[in-house]
């Protein structure tokens, strides 16, 4: 099936995506745009995800869109509440009526001849292939495999009695009540299982080959909340936002310029919440902060289940899995009806769609980012990518802001190619991600690669990235900018016809 052009494809319906055609309605509404979703809902992420206790490990008012608030009083937002505020925005801006569901994208194709991509997208429910052409592409699918998480290899998984579950596909009311429960995992994601668990588990083991920064933050803005008695709402919304980045940008600087005085801190804050039973090499990491993500609890839940007793945690690596359990390299044995392997995402560019430039494959690995968003050598698309040490949606918004300003410049000038291009040779090989995480690195060889120097490196700054996506100039001597000669001629045309008619007017 053929689809009319647009002058605008976004790929991805969820935070991202929904954000990129907000803005583009909010400030391009001239721009005829659609929104291909592989999914039946929006959401992404957070319709996707469906663990018990999901929820977001940023703060909500950093993770909120910048121009809705998030008008709950809770830090970290359960999942299902996430995905409402996606919906309600959605709805609010009319963007709901752009999106195609139930549309994987396989292939993006630039034409240089037509100056056009040409997205191919399957229908998975018919099996049909359908097509549609746009001016500029916008990827808002994130950065990780819908299909499969990454599980490792696990001696012995097989001969398992109980049921192995990975996080990424939970099965629908899942009745674990009564169950011995092992999560395999030390990050986000089992940090947030373990508590959620213990409710209905006979126990929770958290089982981690090595520890992670956990850090407990308070479960609801009181501030906040005592503010909006007197003040707007959208100014409550901006002074905690505005807090919260500070904050946040402060805590991850000190980590980088006195790494050891934050991972005393850290560590003693840590161990005044897990009281004198619970041995601390279970969360004194071998690495220094900011390394690798943080994992944040609200109202240090983890901990508390912890000191309770319904969960505990075991540092150790599995020498294999038995019927019943989980025997370890230290000669211990875990008793398992369930295994949770929380053991991170498989990373994925594009959704695993099949990138080409006037018929040649882009290998990713060998072209550097430009601003973080957009691919060097290849013409108008840009990627919606958040921050790895912040707030997805902090740079996704801002992200998306200088796609608008891109287009309106582009229209504005005539242009109608737009190509971030190296001319001073800044490449260097390291992946755009600045994490040494083990999901990162695995997929070291999928990723883009990072510059020696502005605008080719990703600093995963936002008080830096804020100017200069929002304000900074479009002839930067970076972008190239094109116009085809047959709007040269009609531009010249124009100009031609405007200036006999002054001239005319003048002789009378």
């Amino acid at each position: 099936m053929k689809h009319k052009h647009l002058d605008v494809l976004i790929i991805g319906a969820g935070l991202s995506g929904v954000g990129a055609a907000c803005h583009l309605s909010r400030k391009c509404p001239d721009l005829r745009y659609g929104i291909l979703e592989r999914r039946k809902r929006v959401g992404g992420t957070w319709d996707l995800f469906r663990y018990p206790g999901i929820r977001s490990d940023s703060d909500m008012f950093t993770l909120g869109y910048n121009f809705r608030p998030w008008t709950d009083t809770k830090m970290l937002a359960d999942g299902p509440s996430i995905r409402n505020y996606i919906e309600e925005t959605a709805e609010h801006h009319q963007v709901h009526k752009k999106i195609h569901f139930g549309l994987k994208v396989t292939a993006e194709d630039w034409s240089s001849e037509f100056n056009r991509w040409t997205v191919t997208a399957l229908n998975e429910e018919t099996g049909e292939e359908e097509v549609f052409t746009a001016g500029f592409v916008l990827n808002c699918t994130g950065y990780y495999n819908y299909d499969a998480g990454y599980t490792p290899k696990i001696p012995g998984i097989n001969r398992f009695g109980g049921e192995v579950i990975h996080p990424q596909h939970w099965p629908a009311d899942y009745d674990y009540t009564g169950k011995r429960v092992v999560v395999i995992g030390s990050g986000a994601t089992a940090v947030t299982l373990v508590p959620a668990m213990t409710d209905r588990a006979a126990h929770v083991t958290m089982l981690q080959r090595s520890p992670t920064y956990v850090a407990s933050v308070p479960e609801q803005d009181l501030i906040s909340k005592n503010l909006r008695r007197v003040l707007p709402e959208m100014l409550v919304y901006r002074m905690a936002r505005t807090r919260n980045i500070l904050l946040q940008r402060t805590v991850f600087n000190l980590s980088i310029r006195k790494p050891k005085a934050i991972r005393r801190l850290l560590l003693a804050a840590a161990r005044k919440q897990l009281g004198p039973d619970i041995d601390m090499k279970h969360f004194q990491p071998h690495y220094n902060p900011w390394e690798e993500r943080m994992c944040a609890v609200p109202k240090g839940d983890l901990f508390k289940v912890l000191r309770e007793g319904k969960a505990s945690v075991v540092t150790d690596h599995i020498k294999n899995v038995t019927k019943t359990g989980i025997k370890l390299e230290s000669g211990d044995w875990i008793p398992a009806d369930i295994i949770v392997t929380a053991t991170g995402l498989d990373l994925q560019m594009l959704g695993g769609a099949e990138l080409r430039v006037d018929g040649k494959h882009v290998n990713l690995s060998n072209t550097m980012m430009y601003k973080g968003l957009m691919l060097e050598k290849v013409p108008n698309m840009a990627l919606v990518f958040g921050y790895t040490n912040a707030s997805w949606t902090l740079k996704a918004d801002i992200a998306s802001e200088f796609v608008c300003r891109l287009l309106k410049h582009m229209r504005k000038t005539g242009a109608e190619k737009v190509t971030p291009i190296d001319e001073e040779g800044c490449g260097s090989d390291v992946n755009f991600l600045n994490l040494r995480s083990g999901y990162i690195q695995r997929a070291d060889d999928r990723l883009p690669r990072q510059g020696n120097k502005d605008p080719w490196q990703n600093l995963n700054d936002y008080l830096h990235d804020l100017p200069a996506l929002r304000y900074g100039k479009m002839n930067d001597g970076h972008l190239k900018f094109e116009t085809t000669n047959l709007h040269k001629t009609k531009r010249n045309l124009v100009q031609k016809l405007l200036s006999n008619t002054l001239n005319i007017e003048a002789q009378r």
